[in-house]
């Protein structure tokens, strides 16, 4: 299992050598809505508590990196979008959490939604 320094850095390193940046946090994100829309579909399979901790630790650290890069002084967002994008990835923590701790299938869609609309925002974007 990769701890969060080598998740960075293999995310660095597919970035460099694959796709923009913005295309990168597309497919990420497009992945982890993916992952969730999965767990909804099987919820009753006798793997969900698996499939749906596998999905939302992989949500968690792609929102950690994102609130990681986007705290950074030097990062060329603009302030204010980047306090608007730190105040949804902890809307997203939360919701996480309380996931975690009351699993419901309703409670993803959220989730999914976000990582869905930020993906295709992202493709859009110059």
């Amino acid at each position: 299992m990769y701890s969060h320094g080598n998740a960075v850095n293999a995310y660095k390193q597919v970035d460099r050598h694959t796709n923009s940046g913005r295309e990168t946090e597309a497919r990420v994100l497009t992945e982890a809505a993916l992952k969730l829309k999965r767990c909804q579909e099987n919820w009753d399979d006798p793997n969900r508590d698996r499939m749906l901790d596998v999905a939302l630790r992989y949500n968690q650290k792609i929102w950690s990196l994102f609130q990681s890069e986007l705290s950074r002084e030097d990062n060329p967002l603009p302030q204010k979008l980047r306090v608007d994008i730190l105040r949804l990835a902890a809307f997203i923590d939360k919701r996480i959490f309380e996931i975690m701790a009351y699993p419901e299938t309703d409670k993803l869609n959220i989730i999914i939604d976000i990582n869905r609309n930020l993906a295709a925002g992202l493709r859009r974007a110059p």
